[in-house]
Formats: structure tokens, C-alpha cells, sequence
């Protein structure tokens, strides 16, 4: 939802700016990809900025967001394709399960799909888990939601 709101944001200000009056430049969503184009290469990473700029302020990682490389046609028309990445990758996944061993805390670990689940009878343990998984970097940007009342 944030997501296309910063989109739909990035369209307003492409319709009201005036260095685009008169472009055919677009900026549009689909799925979990945010296409770009325009005249030339110098205009797609305006819009770039642009919509960098707008998922910034609603609050988006900029870690979940993956910028391709711009593609050139001969004519000079550019595109650009910004993935955003749903989930947790199975690597990243791994990386994260072998931290919380590591830590030596009295929980069990489970990759379940694009998540991480986390078990242990002392809630204690789980708010240290998520205290030392906060603390470590990771190259995606974690939530965490608490399952038990």
C-alpha cells in the first residue's frame, strides 16, 4: 500500500514539474516493480530520485528496494526497472537462523516460505532474539510481528 501511495505521489510531482512538461515520461507499478522511461538516460534518473525520494519519506528500507541498470535503445529512449524485494530470500534466511544459534538462547529456529519463525517458551529469549537481530546488519530489512498473547 505505501508503495503505491509513494508512486502515486511520484506521478503528481512528474505531472506538475517543469522540466518534464511536454516529456513522455511515465513512472508505473506493477506488482513488485516500478518501470521507468523517458527521452534519455539523464531524465530516468530524475525519476529515479524521484521515486527513491518518495519511498524514503513513507518510510520504505531502501534495503527492500533493488534499482536495475538503465537500458539505452539507439534512439536515446531510456528505461529503468526498481525491483522491490517481498520477503526473505533463502540465503538471507539462513544467515539469519545461524545468528540467532549463534547467540546460544533457548529458542528454536524455522524457515517457513519468505519468513523466519521463532520459537521459545521464555519471552524473555524472544525479545533478546529480537534485540540482537535488530542490533546485527542484515542486507534486507526485517519486521518482526509477535504471534503469542
Amino acid at each position: 500500500m505505501e508503495i503505491e501511495n509513494a508512486v502515486n505521489q511520484a506521478n503528481k510531482e512528474l505531472a506538475n514539474r517543469f522540466d518534464f512538461k511536454g516529456s513522455n515520461a511515465a513512472i508505473v507499478l506493477e506488482k513488485n516493480e516500478i518501470k521507468l522511461s523517458a527521452e534519455n538516460q539523464f531524465r530516468v534518473s530524475t525519476l529515479v530520485d524521484m521515486v527513491i525520494g518518495k519511498l524514503a519519506k513513507r518510510q520504505i528500507s531502501l534495503k527492500n528496494v533493488d534499482k536495475g541498470e538503465p537500458d539505452i535503445s539507439p534512439l536515446g529512449h531510456a528505461r529503468q526497472v526498481i525491483k522491490i524485494k517481498q520477503g526473505i530470500e533463502t540465503p538471507i534466511a539462513k544467515e539469519v537462523t545461524s545468528f540467532i544459534r549463534d547467540t546460544k538462547l533457548k529458542v528454536t529456529t524455522q524457515i517457513q516460505g519468505n519468513a523466519v519463525r521463532v520459537t521459545g517458551k521464555s519471552r524473555d529469549d524472544l525479545q533478546s532474539v529480537i534485540a540482537a537481530v535488530q542490533s546485527h546488519e542484515f542486507p534486507v530489512s526485517l519486521q518482526y510481528q509477535n504471534f503469542r498473547d
